[in-house]
């Protein structure tokens, strides 16, 4: 939350999937990034298609991996943060989860950046 807060939502993504490849024991020989903007890395081509979870496979089950792990990990801070109904919302603002805020504050776990956690 306090890298996203730095240096934004988008840039905190690209360094995450930067991150990620960098990880891998291969070298990809192309990406494709679902949305309309990407920070390239030198030697890999990339392809950005707007939508691309309804277009490509591997997309989708990237998706899906992703809000797998979110979701996850949402289950994980609710057992030591339950007042934020994180098991429930899975980290989307219901009106529960904005109460919450109200009365405890935010976690270190809430970007407070975001819309609605400072000022709920």
């Amino acid at each position: 939350a306090q890298e996203i807060d730095e240096i934004n939502i988008l840039r905190a993504s690209f360094l995450a999937m930067h991150r990620a490849i960098d990880q891998l024991p291969f070298r990809p020989e192309r990406l494709l990034i679902d949305g309309n903007r990407f920070d390239p890395i030198e030697g890999i081509p990339h392809h950005c298609i707007v939508g691309g979870d309804a277009h490509y496979c591997s997309i989708a089950a990237a998706s899906i991996l992703a809000k797998t792990y979110r979701d996850d990990e949402m289950l994980r801070l609710d057992t030591d943060f339950p007042v934020y109904g994180w098991k429930q919302n899975k980290g989307y603002p219901s009106p529960s989860h904005k109460s919450a805020i109200r009365v405890h504050g935010a976690s270190p776990h809430h970007r407070l950046t975001f819309r609605g956690v400072t000022k709920t």
